[in-house]
């Protein structure tokens, strides 16, 4: 029967420093790769991970979290056996148990951490247990009936714990099935084309061409893309591809390392081989397309774990080369220089994700046929205000992905807002009719049809947005607008009701209400609708600047007055503030009020005819009242 090795300190070798020396290395290491972007903005999905998103901002962290129970659940697993032969079975049973709990932990944070479980289980049989691949096959190969290598297999402490985890883990899956449900989330084939494609020989080669990426990428991270969809990586359609090299070099290594972990005779060897491909594999495989459809054809952060096996195999490797040259000198100087060069490359793409601008422009020298990268450059500049570099991007995306509704619908807004509205109605149509359900391409489509005046198509389009998005706010306020245009006023009324009721700080909607209602004579329920709002939004100066309005008509003037001061002080430089505060002044008969505001609001803003009028009338006014004088 094969003795189980609970000494794990000849399996992890302990380190060259002292513990508290070795620590302090790896953490100023960390900080100097990624100090750079400490302070930095909050980029791509930062936005709705973390700015947008109202219950925490710790699904940004899901990756790091994962890591973090995953690793201790591993070591928790770890600390049984080392506890085993000091207090007994039953503090080697709580530390399992424990390890379980900790997986469980990991998984709510990221699906990847039940792996933690399957490689518990590898490091049990193979490593702890010394269980010997070649020599069971030898066994097998001639008939021995003794087969004492399987006695380990009967040990009952080591069944025991396969049951725990196997109940664990199955206990864990049940739980997430009655929480999530068992439909996997529905992607399209630009996330991931090889799982459309018709062939499962086309589908092997390429998963395996993703794996080779990905191992690439641990042993060097030089090509870094924030999204590796849409076209980034083209399909291998055929074995002439000359892509098939990197598959077979994978296979290879693999092959030569699975061998060496399982058949060697060397059964240190054996054991830090297996550890480190178990820790390579086992986390990689939810994202393997094996087990079900993934989102994505490479994803970085997914590496995050299996670089826990890299790290040990190349130290092992790198240890084992020493051992066998005399220039341990240069092993030691090409292992710092790794080492080196991998910090530089970490501390740059930190540098990177500083911004929006610098992550999205960096994506297009590693992937310029992905439409997705295009479309975010676009974006970013259409954010600050460059609009014809925006347009040339989107265009590209389109261009690359012809079916990237997204990008039809940002360019169709732009080319809207440039009164360039024959194309942004072509292009927001197509968008709909590839994606009947995209409820904001419905609305910006009735916006442009408005404003070509075909107020019936205009109002068909934003009753499909809202067929297929039911709480739309912004829709329903652009719907009133277009029944305020056709002088529909209950309908407009109704229409901004319902954006106020799904949106109670929609201040354009409350606004609306106010002015139309203001403009039809309702001062009344004008004023009514203006008092509710501000106590919704107390301190925005527009609705301020329209409930004083509707006072000074009412009268109210003093009332009226505070609020056009306040609104004044939230927004000193609005022209028409100081305007209409002047004409309150000018019917409340507080002239020199009213001359300071209109010279004021002129200041502001010289072409105002309204403004320069009342004000003409109130300086003959006041010329009249000084002749009286005189």
């Amino acid at each position: 029967m094969a003795v189980l090795d609970t000494d794990l300190d000849h399996i992890f070798p302990s380190s060259v420093l002292p513990p508290f020396w070795a620590k302090l290395v790896v953490g100023l290491v960390a900080i100097v790769c990624f100090a750079r972007s400490y302070d930095g903005d909050f980029v791509f999905d930062d936005s709705e991970a973390i700015v947008n998103n109202k219950v925490a901002g710790v699904v940004g962290r899901a990756d790091l979290l994962c890591a973090l129970f995953f690793l201790l659940s591993f070591l928790g697993y770890c600390k049984a056996f080392r506890e085993s032969n000091k207090e007994g079975a039953y503090s080697s049973i709580f530390w399992v148990l424990l390890s379980i709990f900790l997986g469980a932990v990991a998984m709510l944070c990221k699906e990847q951490g039940i792996t933690v479980l399957g490689l518990n289980a590898v490091f049990d049989i193979l490593v702890i247990g010394k269980f010997n691949v070649l020599e069971i096959v030898q066994k097998v190969l001639h008939k021995d009936k003794s087969l004492e290598g399987l006695g380990m297999l009967r040990n009952g402490g080591l069944l025991f714990r396969m049951t725990l985890l196997t109940s664990g883990g199955a206990g864990v899956l049940y739980v997430r099935w009655r929480i999530m449900g068992t439909g996997p989330p529905a992607f399209t084939e630009v996330d991931n084309p090889a799982s459309f494609a018709d062939s499962m020989l086309v589908r092997a080669i390429n998963y395996n061409y993703y794996y080779s990426l990905n191992a690439w990428l641990l042993l060097c991270p030089w090509w870094l893309c924030f999204d590796w969809s849409m076209g980034c990586i083209p399909l291998i359609k055929s074995v002439s591809d000359w892509r098939v090299i990197a598959l077979a070099a994978l296979w290879f290594c693999l092959i030569g390392l699975i061998c060496q972990a399982l058949c060697s005779e060397d059964g240190h060897k054996r054991r830090i081989l297996t550890l480190g491909l178990g820790f390579l594999v086992i986390p990689f495989l939810p994202a393997s397309n094996l087990f079900f459809r993934v989102g994505f054809v490479v994803a970085e952060r997914v590496l995050y774990l299996p670089s826990v096996g890299y790290c040990v195999l190349l130290t092992f490797g790198f240890g084992a080369l020493s051992k066998h040259t005399k220039k341990k000198k240069l092993i030691a100087a090409v292992v710092l220089g790794i080492l080196f060069i991998n910090m530089l490359r970490c501390v740059v793409r930190s540098g990177q994700w500083r911004s929006e601008e610098q992550l999205f422009r960096s994506a297009l020298s590693v992937c310029p046929l992905n439409a997705k990268v295009h479309y975010n450059i676009g974006k970013n500049l259409a954010d600050k205000g460059n609009q014809t570099a925006a347009i040339r991007y989107y265009r590209e995306a389109v261009r690359l992905n012809p079916k990237y509704v997204h990008a039809m619908n940002n360019l169709g807004n732009i080319l809207k807002e440039r009164n360039e509205l024959q194309e942004a109605e072509e292009l927001l149509s197509l968008a709909v009719r590839i994606q009947p359900d995209f409820a904001a391409a419905w609305m910006n489509l009735g916006i442009v049809q408005n404003s070509l005046k075909r107020f019936e198509a205009a109002e068909q389009s934003y009753r499909m947005a809202i067929k297929h998005r039911r709480k739309y706010p912004d829709c329903y306020y652009n719907l009133g607008r277009l029944y305020a245009d056709l002088n529909r006023h209950v309908d407009a009324l109704n229409a901004w009701r319902n954006a106020t009721v799904l949106k109670p700080e929609h201040s354009l909607a409350w606004n609306n209400m106010i002015i139309l209602l203001d403009n039809t004579g309702n001062l009344a329920q004008a004023e009514a609708v203006g008092r509710e709002a501000l106590e919704l939004i107390p301190n925005d100066h527009s609705l301020m600047f329209s409930l004083a309005n509707v006072l000074g008509k009412s009268q109210k003037y003093k009332e009226s007055e505070a609020l056009f001061l306040k609104a004044i002080k939230a927004n000193p430089n609005a022209a028409s503030y100081h305007g209409n505060l002047a004409v309150l002044y000018h019917r409340w008969g507080h002239l020199d009020l009213a001359k300071k505001h209109y010279e004021i609001s002129l200041q502001l803003d010289p072409t105002a005819s309204g403004t320069k009028e009342n004000y003409g009338l109130l300086r003959r006014k006041l010329e009249l009242m000084q002749k009286k004088d005189v």
